[in-house]
């Protein structure tokens, strides 16, 4: 148990240390797609939904850069760990995959959610109002990240250069959380990629955390719940697998 404390507070302390770039930027950068979506799409309002353009995209752009760094953070470190070698020094200390797995998955959950609520509370003054269904906005949101740092701890294992790493965040990740829902509801799609957005694990994250917010939402929260949580199971089984396994860990 000391070990699992250590290495999560390691983990906490390597992404706070540098807070401007892991925190505070991304935030920014929410806020300057909020502000430039805000004033030249004012008078737009969502289908479905009956909300102004502005406030339906405040939940997605707190829950987007949420997975996205939650999933940053896990694959930087591991990748970092394993190509400089200080990978062995973890490796050695009594850790069992399980606490290892946890540690890194816990710092990015964490990670994810500052940066949610960082951007919420940067840009909420658009016209958020306090959630009506807010179990089912901190589920998804805590369910998202551990997903996408479930997948960021995948990443950086079998990753084998930087370049591979960066290869799968900028053509996979990526165009995943871009084509979630983020910007937009899903009624508003031809059918096509309607059918393309019901096979995004990530659109249900989003989705699952407007409806927190809203009450409404593209499809019931309780399919979105059942998907998110599966696709969640599923990504740790097999992470704690490898990790188990000792693949490209170990090698």
């Amino acid at each position: 148990m000391i070990g699992f404390i250590t290495l999560l507070h390691k983990e906490i302390l390597r992404f706070w240390k540098v807070m401007f770039q892991t925190l505070f930027a991304p935030i920014l950068s929410a806020l300057l797609f909020q502000l430039v979506f805000f004033h030249t799409l004012s008078d737009r309002v969502v289908s479905g939904f009956n909300i102004p353009y502005g406030t339906f995209l405040i939940p997605g752009l707190a829950m987007m850069s949420a997975i996205q760094n939650a999933y940053a953070n896990s694959a930087s470190s591991l990748i970092q760990a394993r190509l400089n070698g200080s990978i062995v020094f973890i490796l050695l200390a009594p850790f069992s995959a399980l606490e290892f797995f946890l540690a890194y998955l816990l710092s990015s959950a964490i990670r994810g959610i500052l940066v949610g609520l960082g951007v919420i509370a940067a840009i909420s003054w658009f016209g958020l109002s306090w959630p009506s269904h807010p179990i089912f906005a901190l589920s998804f949101c805590l369910l998202g990240c551990i997903l996408l740092g479930a997948l960021g701890i995948l990443t950086g294992i079998l990753s084998k250069s930087f370049d591979q790493l960066s290869a799968f965040q900028n053509f996979f990740i990526m165009p995943l959380t871009f084509l979630s829902g983020t910007f937009y509801s899903l009624q508003s799609l031809p059918t096509f990629w309607q059918m393309i957005t019901y096979a995004n694990p990530l659109f249900y994250t989003i989705d699952g955390f407007r409806y927190g917010f809203f009450g409404y939402a593209d499809v019931s929260p309780w399919i979105s719940l059942g998907v998110v949580s599966l696709s969640t199971i599923l990504s740790c089984f097999i992470c704690l697998y490898v990790i188990h396994k000792g693949y490209r860990l170990k090698s």
